[in-house]
């Protein structure tokens, strides 16, 4: 016969200590950056079938380290590209080909670029630039041993850390690595659109 006092023990294992357990276990994604959780989808999947080849390639070889000289290269010349916003998601090709681009085309021909070089550890991130902005916005975070490093085509021409951002500032919501979805712990659905509209 179990004791009420053990009884009581056993309940709160198996009503809180349990499941709490079992959700921070699934919490778990495969970023050092406790802020994202592994999803098996995103509101953004549909609209990004037309890219998913390019986010779910193997990417080149690792050459050795990609200099930051050169990636600040890259975010310059994507930058000088004039924007235009596009409805769809397009693929670097077209981008290349295009005498302009959006904040969607500019991070996905980077991303190709930075994977085609053997980046790793490298999201396509879509979210908000200003907590204020009512359009959200793409760009690319990239895990480093020096830190996470954001790279935003779109407004920026040199690699920047994410923690010297303010916290009103590049609030993730979704972001895509590979075959892997995540969603930002802290994003509230109900607060954006669903269109990456910038």
């Amino acid at each position: 016969m179990i004791c009420p006092a053990a009884r009581s023990s056993l309940r709160l294992i198996k009503n809180v200590l349990l499941p709490a357990a079992c959700f921070c276990l699934s919490a778990t994604s495969s970023f050092a950056d406790p802020s994202f959780l592994t999803v098996a989808s995103t509101p953004y999947d549909r609209q990004m079938s037309p890219v998913s080849q390019v986010l779910n390639s193997s990417g080149g070889a690792l050459t050795g380290r990609t200099s930051l000289a050169k990636i600040n290269q890259w975010l310059t010349a994507l930058r000088a590209i004039p924007y235009r916003y596009s409805l769809q998601w397009k693929t670097p090709l077209q981008v290349s080909s295009d005498p302009a681009a959006d904040c969607k085309g500019k991070a996905i021909l980077l991303y190709a670029i930075m994977r085609a070089h053997g980046a790793r550890h490298l999201r396509l991130v879509i979210g908000k630039r200003h907590i204020a902005n009512h359009r959200t916005h793409a760009w690319l975070e990239w895990e480093t041993t020096q830190g996470t490093l954001l790279l935003d085509p779109t407004f920026n021409t040199s690699v920047e850390r994410v923690s010297d951002y303010d916290p009103a500032r590049y609030i993730p919501h979704y972001a895509y690595n590979g075959a892997q979805k995540y969603r930002a712990t802290d994003y509230r659905p109900s607060h954006a659109s669903i269109v990456a509209s910038n």
